[in-house]
């Protein structure tokens, strides 16, 4: 939010009903999209293939166009993989999920929540230096993405303070 000079205040989100859910906006309606017309495009493909090929050696036959749809249905899951980052977080753990694997990780390992100018995504950064990348959390989601970033400090600070609270007794 920017006050009345223009300043942009940072702004500690509630934290309503845990867990909370996150998955990338615009890249999921793309990927619908973009799969939609992967398997149209193969099926015309398909339907268009009758007939001897060139030269006359070969026919094309149904199986011929069943296997070019089965094509198009396999390139569009390729494509809608690309829709399956999710993080879900509550006050113990954080839950990611990428395009190709996933992290189950107490907060208690999570050293902080980086997400800088210039990163696609967010990313965790872990106890033994290592880094996580939060793929359902991008930055052409802009607003989206930079509430669930805050959110996801929200609840790493919250879980320190409950760490600590814990301690002390």
């Amino acid at each position: 939010m920017a006050d009345s000079a223009g300043v942009s205040q940072v702004e500690t989100p509630h934290v309503g009903t845990l867990p909370v859910t996150f998955r990338p906006r615009r890249v999921r309606k793309v990927c619908y999209a973009l799969a939609a017309v992967v398997v149209v495009f193969f099926t015309i493909i398909g339907i268009l293939l009758t007939g001897p090929m060139e030269g006359g050696r070969g026919v094309f036959t149904t199986a011929d166009q069943v296997a070019m749809v089965a094509l198009g249905v396999l390139g569009a899951l390729g494509v809608l993989a690309f829709a399956r980052p999710r993080v879900i977080a509550d006050a113990e753990r954080v839950r990611i999920r990428n395009v190709v694997g996933g992290y189950d990780l107490p907060w208690s390992v999570v050293r902080g929540v980086r997400f800088t100018t210039g990163n696609p995504w967010v990313t965790l950064e872990l106890a033994d230096d290592e880094v996580v990348a939060i793929m359902a959390v991008q930055a052409v989601d802009k607003e989206y993405a930079i509430h669930a970033a805050r959110t996801l400090r929200t609840l790493l600070n919250q879980s320190r303070s409950l760490d600590a609270a814990t301690d002390s007794k």
